[in-house]
């Protein structure tokens, strides 16, 4: 059930006699939807930072390819033994990484693979005034491009930067984990060109599923858990720094 339609049902049912008890059974299908949901998990330890996700990702879901325009980017931290944190992103990593050659010691350098986290409690469709972004029933936070209206807010309340206005379609747009490629049993294009394997993709509560596995087996964290909007893209050996 999308938000746009539970608001609809939600206006109907205060409007009849039977208000309670269709609104407590509307509750729980709401909740039922908590099954099944997709999921991701970056192993940051195996990304070597050669942008080939970048680069798949703007050929399959026609991302703009000159600079700023990303459904996922990648981030490399390098850690001082002096405690400074630097982070760059040339071009979201579309071209990999050039090595460096720092003023001082490095402690430690890693790459970090981004993109919409697919929130449970997602700031976007809760900021969205005509419903446009929603959650479908397996987890996935999609626009509706006939009912934007552009306003942006939804790019204005993301805590992960992972929106960007197309300027062609003049709405918001996003990863959707390529969500017309798991609609048919295939998997998002990120994780299919990856050389090192760094993301692992699935269902979240199927026991079958790696990223269940990779749940069950490891201590994975999320970005910003303080923000509480419970993140359904995972992240195994992520640093304090990573931010």
């Amino acid at each position: 059930m999308t938000r746009r339609d539970f608001i609809n049902k939600l206006k109907f049912f205060i409007l009849t006699p039977f208000f309670k008890n269709e609104l407590l059974n509307l509750i729980v299908q709401t909740f039922r939807y908590g099954k099944n949901k997709f999921g991701m998990v970056i192993d940051i330890s195996k990304c070597i930072g050669c942008g080939e996700c970048v680069r798949a990702c703007k050929e399959e879901n026609n991302v703009p390819k000159y600079p700023f325009y990303f459904r996922t980017w990648i981030e490399r931290y390098i850690i001082f033994e002096d405690g400074e944190v630097y982070v760059e992103s040339p071009d979201g990593g579309f071209n990999g990484f050039k090595k460096i050659s720092p003023p001082k010691k490095i402690a430690k350098s890693f790459f970090v693979p981004k993109l919409c986290n697919q929130c449970e409690e997602a700031p976007c469709v809760q900021v969205c005034p005509v419903g446009a972004t929603y959650e479908t029933d397996d987890g996935v936070v999609l626009v509706d491009k006939k009912y934007c209206i552009g306003c942006g807010y939804c790019i204005q309340a993301c805590p992960y930067g992972a929106r960007y206005f197309h300027p062609e379609t003049k709405t918001p747009d996003k990863c959707t984990f390529c969500y017309h490629r798991i609609k048919k049993g295939l998997l998002p294009v990120c994780v299919l060109v990856c050389p090192q394997n760094a993301r692992i993709f699935g269902k979240i509560d199927d026991p079958d599923s790696p990223v269940y596995k990779f749940l069950k087996s490891y201590p994975l964290q999320v970005l910003k858990s303080h923000l509480r909007t419970h993140p359904k893209v995972y992240y195994k050996d992520m640093d304090m720094e990573v931010r």
